[in-house]
């Protein structure tokens, strides 16, 4: 005997946005992170992208305490890098567990997607409103457009990369988007995604035949795989020759600090994210072509470093200030003296 489906009915995009409204200042900004992105993308604009933020946005209140210290850094560092925060509001799991704030705000609490559609608008809109430009990663397509009028960029997650759906997704996206290597961690099928985000598609969309025009700003983010790391110059270079092969626009890399490229034996140790990227710009002064396509970096920052495991604790006991119930992070002191160090190496070389 099959399990009764529940339904519940969603608002619709157009509801949603009216619901959590952005005004003409919030729209223009957005409209400018977007093109500074791209700019970076491109070559125009020689700062450094560094998408930081936590692993998963929750709880809001900490996550607005984050923010406004990330804030203050972006502003004092604004002629050298471009910060994004790091808003990540759904997240794939392995094999299972809390799938994110956009499907149940409350990790306690029951699933009410409608009410993690509100909550992903409102938190985003606040942190705008500080002067931040917000990342994402586009995991369930369907729900995306929720949120995707407040996106500076986003990611598709290295479980995401080789599905059709989302390709066609990314090649339809008016900002730039990160294609994850499979979590494999195989360079040619992360670059086959590019390639595929880069090309027309037509796929459906609410219902709606789309014919998208391809996305010349859709680039590689390395992010590891089973094997370990796969940051060094060999592999940059390997990344370089197939987007000669391929005729991609723009040619460019993010390297994700955290994940598979911190993972030592069996384990990630989050702390040497700081450690990945200086090899990394280190690196990409032996070459000169290498350092024109690395554009930045995937650093995973919360207000305390660490984290805490949901299926460890129960609801009285969690730390509701700012310590990751995901993927542990580095603390904002730490990502502080990171963008110090980053700053101080891009003026000596």
């Amino acid at each position: 005997m099959k399990k009764n489906i529940r339904k519940q009915k969603l608002m619709t995009v157009e509801e949603s946005r009216e619901r959590i409204s952005l005004n003409k200042s919030q729209k223009k900004r957005i409209f400018q992170d977007r093109k500074e992105i791209k700019d970076i993308i491109e070559g125009k604009d020689h700062r450094l992208l560094m998408i930081v933020g936590p692993c998963s946005a929750w709880p809001e209140e900490a996550v607005r305490v984050y923010a406004e210290q990330l804030a203050e850094l972006a502003k004092l560092y604004k002629d050298d890098i471009k910060i994004v925060m790091r808003v990540y509001t759904q997240k794939p799991r392995t094999t299972v567990g809390w799938a994110g704030v956009a499907l149940q705000p409350n990790p306690f609490g029951k699933p009410d997607v409608n009410a993690g559609i509100i909550y992903v608008r409102k938190m985003m809109r606040d942190i705008i409103e500080l002067g931040l430009p917000i990342a994402d990663e586009i995991l369930f397509t369907n729900l995306f457009e929720s949120r995707s009028d407040m996106l500076a960029w986003a990611a598709i997650g290295a479980r995401s990369s080789e599905d059709q759906e989302h390709r066609a997704f990314a090649s339809d996206a008016e900002f730039a988007v990160g294609m994850k290597n499979p979590t494999s961690g195989n360079i040619k099928i992360g670059v086959n995604g590019v390639v595929s985000a880069q090309s027309e598609h037509v796929y459906v969309r609410r219902s709606n035949q789309i014919i998208s025009a391809g996305n010349e700003y859709a680039h590689l983010v390395l992010r590891g795989g089973v094997e370990g790391s796969n940051y060094s110059m060999s592999h940059l270079k390997q990344v370089m020759q197939l987007y000669k092969e391929y005729n991609i626009k723009n040619p460019s890399v993010i390297v994700d600090a955290s994940h598979d490229n911190v993972r030592i034996d069996d384990a990630e140790d989050y702390m040497i994210q700081s450690r990945t990227v200086m090899d990394v710009l280190h690196s990409c002064e032996k070459n000169k072509e290498v350092k024109k396509m690395m554009k930045g970096f995937l650093i995973e920052s919360f207000v305390k470093e660490g984290n805490q495991d949901l299926n460890q604790i129960n609801e009285q006991e969690i730390d509701l200030g700012g310590l990751s119930i995901t993927d542990a992070c580095i603390g904002i002191n730490e990502t502080r003296l990171l963008m110090e160090k980053i700053v101080q190496f891009r003026k000596n070389n």
